[in-house]
């Protein structure tokens, strides 16, 4: 009887301190989604998107946010992924890109405060027509900042340095043809001047314009996604210059 007692206080023992080890990762705080993105239109195609890098997992789940004339925005660091469909509610109703910001984060209550705050939150949203607003907040993972230019918006944090975003602008700027090239282009810059500090693994991009997309009644010109890859900008590139190739 003894024996058996202390055979069932043993997987006792073993099931209790194996429980707290999976409630200890549950509570966890995530890393903040270190990344850099751009945003962009090009007025003679009138297609409108966003491109996105970064040294986390599936990046493209619910950074970046497009709907054909309306606009997009991109949601990153502290990432509130709710930003993106505010910001798209607001864009719709005609508020200007400015004011979408100011409207979304006025309204966030900061859940979760110092473990994903506010104030370390970035969020980038241009107008159908290629007017730009961006926020940094002051709690971002350095390096962060953004760069806005012509019809473009460039953001990130955990970057070398503000080259990063300053490569993006002048690249997406400079290059020529179809706006998915532009914004590969953008990403290829930013990652040639030292990029996330972490490292790469994910990438995606979005474009939208009415009735651009293939098929019948879809706006979505292209949704490419690539999750996990040592090369993510590259894989990109790849699956860009196939679509591109197939006319």
């Amino acid at each position: 009887m003894m024996k058996r007692c202390l055979v069932l206080s043993a997987m006792a023992v073993v099931v209790l301190l194996s429980r707290p080890v999976a409630s200890q990762k549950l509570d966890l705080p995530q890393d903040p989604v270190a990344t850099f993105s751009i945003l962009g239109y090009d007025p003679e195609s009138g297609e409108l998107g966003g491109a996105v890098q970064s040294r986390v997992f599936s990046v493209g789940n619910g950074v970046l946010w497009a709907e054909a004339g309306v606009g997009a925005a991109a949601t990153q660091a502290f990432v509130d992924v709710s930003y993106g469909p505010q910001a798209l509610e607001l864009l719709r109703k005609g508020v200007k890109p400015a004011d979408v910001i100011k409207q979304v984060m006025d309204k966030d209550p900061d859940p979760r405060g110092g473990r994903w705050p506010k104030a370390g939150r970035q969020f980038a949203v241009i107008s159908p027509t290629g007017e730009t607003a961006v926020h940094t907040g002051p709690n971002a993972s350095t390096w962060a900042g953004h760069k806005q230019g012509k019809l473009c918006t460039a953001q990130g944090n955990i970057l070398a340095g503000p080259a990063v975003v300053e490569g993006m602008v002048k690249a997406f700027e400079e290059t020529k043809g179809p706006l998915a090239f532009r914004l590969v282009a953008a990403l290829e810059a930013g990652q040639a001047a030292g990029g996330d500090t972490r490292g790469m693994q994910s990438a995606a991009l979005l474009i939208v314009k009415k009735d651009g997309g293939p098929w019948l009644h879809n706006d979505v010109v292209l949704r490419l996604q690539v999750d996990d890859h040592t090369e993510p900008i590259n894989e990109l590139r790849r699956l860009v210059t196939k679509r591109y190739s197939r006319g």
